[in-house]
């Protein structure tokens, strides 16, 4: 199916989003999202056959992604906002140091905890509900999809997926609350779901 817009006075609207599942094309048509199968969810599962979901929801969807490769993504994208966070709590003066004769140390106040939620939350919010795509996904050709449909999560499904991520992240639990929201997917079945996927309802699925 051609992802290329209806021409003018067609009487059709332009595809809103190019990723989103379309109906399966006539016989010996193709589609763009062909691939293997999906496994077949387990007897009971919610996305099984009498689910809430209804039949598998990525049926026609690219292939799961893998789960080191979205591990890596993450760790990219951390060291970016990362980045930012540093600077700007620096810069604001919400650093907490304690100096004596020996040693310097460096301590997270709540003012820097509240940068880091906010950069986070944030940067996640705005670049996956544009294409689906942070600068590490995309660098690993990396896509978040909903699962129902396989379109580009809305700003509010983003939102809830960044929240449940970034904010335990910032405020108490760091990196060991990222690893297990995270490296859930390597254990999850059948499709790989962090813990913040399944508060949203997404995946991440392949595009290269």
């Amino acid at each position: 199916m051609s992802s290329e817009p209806p021409p003018p006075g067609s009487g059709q609207p332009p595809d809103e989003d190019p990723f989103k599942k379309h109906p399966p094309p006539a016989e010996g048509g193709g589609s763009p999202y062909d691939g293997p199968a999906p496994p077949t969810p387990p007897q009971g599962s919610p996305y099984g056959p009498g689910g809430p979901y209804g039949g598998d929801p990525l049926a026609g969807m690219p292939p799961l992604a893998d789960s080191g490769k979205r591990t890596v993504a993450r760790i990219i994208d951390m060291i970016l906002v990362g980045i930012v966070v540093w600077l700007l709590s620096w810069a604001f003066g919400v650093m907490e140091y304690n100096m004596n004769a020996d040693k310097i140390e460096y301590s997270k106040g709540f003012g820097q905890s509240v940068i880091a939620a906010v950069l986070y939350v944030g940067y996640d919010t705005i670049m996956i509900s544009r294409s689906g795509q942070t600068l590490g996904k995309k660098l690993f050709n990396l896509r978040v999809a909903n699962l129902d449909n396989g379109a580009t999560p809305s700003v509010q499904t983003t939102l809830v997926r960044s929240l449940v991520l970034w904010i335990p992240f910032a405020f108490c639990c760091a990196c060991i609350w990222t690893a297990i929201a995270g490296g859930w997917s390597y254990f999850d079945k059948p499709y790989k779901q962090g813990l913040h996927d399944k508060a949203a309802k997404t995946v991440v699925v392949s595009t290269g």
